[in-house]
C-alpha cells in the first residue's frame, strides 16, 4: 500500500548522545565521576553539534523526509536564568539546513538530559521546575518558533513510572535507605557513583533528582506540568507548530489471567498522561519490544527467543500492538522512536520490514498514524550502556568520527522514496 501523502519518514537522535561535550549536563559529571554507573564517558559522542551539516545532507540523500532531534537545554541556559544567544544561533542553523535540504525538522526539548544547576535545586522533584523549563523553551522558541513545524516538549514523559514498575517493591527491596527521589532500590542499582556525583554537583542524592530516576508522584506531576507549561509557551509563541509529548510504551501482552495486571500497566503508562496531553495535538510513541505479562507480572523473554544487543527480544510487531491500543488516546500517532541494536545489519533491515508491514496494517484499519521515525540516525551514545549498543542507521568509527552508511540506511530510505513497501 502506499501511505498517506505528506508521510513523516524519519529518524531520530539525542543532543547528549550525538553532540559530544555537554559538560554543562548533569549526565556529563555523573558518567566522568569515579565509580559511575555509566559505562564510560559520552566524550566527543558523535561530534555532530560540528558535523550536524553533513549529518543532514545525508538523510536527504537517503531520501528520508524528517529528523528529530533534541535542543540542549544545559547549552541553552548553562547557568540558571541566562541563555546562551550562541548556543540559539547554532540551532537555528540547524533548523535552516534541515530546511535547506528538504528535510522537516522535529525538535525535542528535552531528551533526559538536564542542566547541572537544576540538581541544586531538586531537580525534577522541585516545585519551580516546570517554570524554569517553560521559561527556556520560551527561549528558544521566541527566536527559532518559525523553524519549528514539530516539537516534542519532553522525551518519554513516563520514563520514571516504567521503570518504577521494573524495580523491586519497597518490601522487596534489599535496601530501605534509598533517597525517596530516586526510589527504594535505585541507590544500590546506580552505586558509589550516585554520591560522587552529587558532591560534584553541589548537592545531595536526596535532592539530585534525576529526570530518568525520579519515581515518586511528585516528580511525575512535575514532569506533566512541565509538559503543560511547554506547550503553552510553544502555542503563544508559534501556533501553527504541532505538538506534543512521547511515551515510552511496550506492547503489553497479558497470559490467561493476568489481562487487569496489563491493564494496571497501561494505565500507568499511558492513560495517567491523558489529562496533561488535553491539547496536544500528537502522541508520540516510543516502541522496542514486547513484554509478556503474567500473573507474577513482566516476564523475561521467552525461551530460546531471539535477543538485541539490549538483551530483550527481537520483536518488530510490538509497534502495531502499541499503536493500535495507544490509538485509545484519541490523539493522530507518531511512531518517534522504534529500532534495534544489533550488529548484524540484516537483522535491521527485517526489523524495519516487518515494523513497516504492522504500520501498513494499522492504516488499512484506520488507525491515524502520521510518521515513522526509526531509532537511531547514528551508532550513538546508548546513556549507562556507552557505545556498546548499535542501533544506528549509519556507523560511526570513533577515533575519526568518520560515517558509514548501513544497508539498512538505504532500505528505509527507499521505503521513504516511494512512501511504501515495494
Amino acid at each position: 500500500m502506499t501511505f498517506p501523502d505528506r508521510f513523516l519518514w524519519g529518524t531520530a537522535t539525542a543532543a547528549h548522545q550525538v553532540e559530544g561535550n555537554n559538560i554543562a549536563s548533569d549526565y556529563w559529571v555523573l558518567e566522568n565521576m569515579p565509580g559511575t554507573f555509566f559505562a564510560e564517558p559520552s566524550g566527543d559522542a558523535c561530534d555532530q553539534y560540528r558535523l550536524y551539516r553533513q549529518d543532514i545532507a545525508q538523510l536527504g540523500e537517503l531520501g528520508l523526509t524528517s529528523y528529530r532531534f533534541s535542543i540542549e537545554w544545559a547549552r541553552v541556559e548553562p547557568e540558571d536564568g541566562r541563555f546562551s544567544r550562541a548556543a540559539i544561533a547554532h540551532y537555528r542553523d540547524v533548523l535552516q539546513t534541515c530546511h535547506e535540504f528538504g528535510i522537516t525538522p522535529m525538535v525535542t526539548f528535552h531528551h533526559f538530559t538536564s542542566p547541572r544547576w537544576l540538581m541544586k535545586l531538586g531537580g525534577w522533584e522541585y516545585e519551580g521546575t516546570p517554570e524554569r523549563f517553560a521559561a527556556y523553551v520560551s527561549a528558544v522558541m521566541s527566536e527559532l518558533g518559525p523553524l519549528v513545524p514539530y516539537a516534542c516538549t519532553i522525551n518519554e514523559a513516563n520514563i520514571a513510572p516504567l521503570i518504577r514498575s521494573l524495580m523491586p517493591k519497597p518490601d522487596e527491596a534489599e535496601s530501605s535507605h534509598a533517597p525517596v527521589g530516586i526510589g527504594e532500590g535505585m541507590a544500590d542499582a546506580l552505586g558509589p557513583g550516585l554520591k560522587a556525583g552529587a558532591d560534584a554537583l553541589g548537592t545531595t542524592p536526596d535532592k539530585m533528582n534525576l529526570f530518568m530516576f525520579t519515581t515518586s508522584d511528585t516528580g511525575v506531576a512535575v514532569v506533566k506540568r512541565a509538559h503543560t507549561e511547554a506547550r503553552r509557551v510553544i502555542k503563544e509563541l508559534s501556533p501553527s507548530t504541532q505538538v506534543g509529548i512521547t511515551l515510552a510504551l511496550s506492547d503489553f501482552q497479558p497470559r490467561p489471567g493476568a489481562e487487569e495486571i496489563a491493564d494496571r500497566m497501561w494505565a500507568e503508562l499511558l492513560d495517567d498522561f491523558l489529562p496533561a496531553m488535553d491539547g496536544d495535538d500528537f502522541l508520540g510513541v516510543q516502541t522496542y519490544t514486547r513484554a509478556v505479562v503474567t500473573e507474577d507480572g513482566i516476564q523475561p523473554h521467552p525461551q530460546g527467543a531471539e535477543l538485541t544487543q539490549m538483551g530483550y527480544e527481537f520483536y518488530p510487531e510490538a509497534l502495531e500492538g502499541v499503536l493500535r491500543r495507544a490509538a485509545r488516546a484519541g490523539l493522530p500517532m507518531i511512531v518517534t522512536e522504534n529500532g534495534v541494536a544489533t550488529a548484524d545489519d540484516s537483522r535491521r533491515t527485517e526489523f524495519i520490514r516487518r515494523t513497516v508491514e504492522g504500520l501498513e496494517r494499522c492504516l488499512a484499519d484506520g488507525v491515524d498514524v502520521r510518521g515513522y521515525y526509526y531509532w537511531s540516525a547514528l551508532d550513538n551514545y546508548e546513556w549507562m550502556l556507552g557505545y556498546r549498543p548499535t542501533f544506528g542507521l549509519i556507523a560511526v568509527d570513533r577515533d575519526t568520527q568518520r560515517r558509514e552508511v548501513k544497508d539498512s540506511a538505504r532500505y528505509l530510505g527507499a521505503i521513504a522514496r516511494g512512501n511504501g513497501l515495494r
